[in-house]
């Protein structure tokens, strides 16, 4: 449980942190990898009946929100242009869960139809956007956080989904 949060919590920045040649965050620093471990010591020791339904769907839909828009504005700190940064930062809302599902052997999100890697680049692709309309990265950080979250809360609440491919 403890290795699954781990890879989970800093799987998507450890991607993104080796493809800009960044040091890679959690080696440097204890802090992400404690605060991974304990929340999961938390989930793990609290009873189910405390957590409201779907509590853990809405949590990752912050989490994915935010990881979008954190994502992105540290690979523009880093000096990589707009696109290659919403890019990326999509890669840190999303990586870790998908090394976490596949080290499990379970299914990922990501290839469901949910909005949920829609959800990571709509804050990704906000944040860049009005960070390159000049808005202050307080107000940007928070509209895109904000866009993200909405979306997901949306798919979580009313089971909104990509439409399916279908070959004509």
């Amino acid at each position: 449980m403890l290795f699954f949060a781990a890879v989970t919590g800093v799987g998507g920045g450890t991607v993104r942190d080796l493809l800009m040649g960044a040091p890679v965050f959690w080696v440097h620093t204890t802090t992400p990898m404690a605060v991974c471990l304990v929340m999961a010591l938390l989930v793990w020791f609290t009873p189910t009946r405390w957590w409201p339904h779907h509590a853990i769907d809405w949590f990752d839909g912050m989490g994915v929100a935010a990881y979008g828009v954190y994502g992105a504005a540290k690979a523009q700190a880093y000096g990589v242009p707009w696109l290659p940064a919403a890019v990326l930062g999509v890669v840190t809302a999303c990586m870790g869960g998908i090394f976490r599902d596949v080290l499990a052997n379970v299914p990922s999100i990501v290839i469901r139809p949910e909005l949920y890697v829609t959800a990571a680049a709509l804050s990704a692709g906000c944040y860049v956007l009005l960070a390159a309309c000049g808005v202050p990265q307080l107000v940007a950080t928070t509209i895109a956080f904000a866009a993200g979250f909405a979306l997901r809360g949306a798919a979580i609440r009313h089971g909104i989904n990509l439409p399916a491919y279908r070959r004509s």
